[in-house]
């Protein structure tokens, strides 16, 4: 369950960016780069704290990053071709 409320925060994260990219008139496409970099740092910080202070392995957050990365990613990136 964490693992969704860590993907749907990184999809609010994504209509902030948006948000704010639209309403200073920057293209979608430039505010890709700005949302993956805050959302990797995210991220690895929810991996950090999954090994340092809920007990996993690295091994064992990694795919979990993966998809909590990757998942927001790919919609950010879909709709940032979609309505450039």
């Amino acid at each position: 369950m964490h693992t969704v409320f860590v993907i749907l925060s990184g999809l609010g994260l994504l209509a902030v960016t948006y948000g704010i990219a639209l309403w200073r008139g920057t293209p979608l496409r430039r505010a890709f780069p700005v949302y993956t970099v805050l959302w990797a740092v995210a991220a690895a910080i929810n991996l950090w704290v999954g090994v340092a202070h809920a007990g996993y392995s690295v091994v064992e957050e990694l795919p979990i990053f993966v998809i909590v990365f990757g998942v927001p990613c790919v919609v950010a990136w879909l709709l940032a071709r979609r309505l450039a």
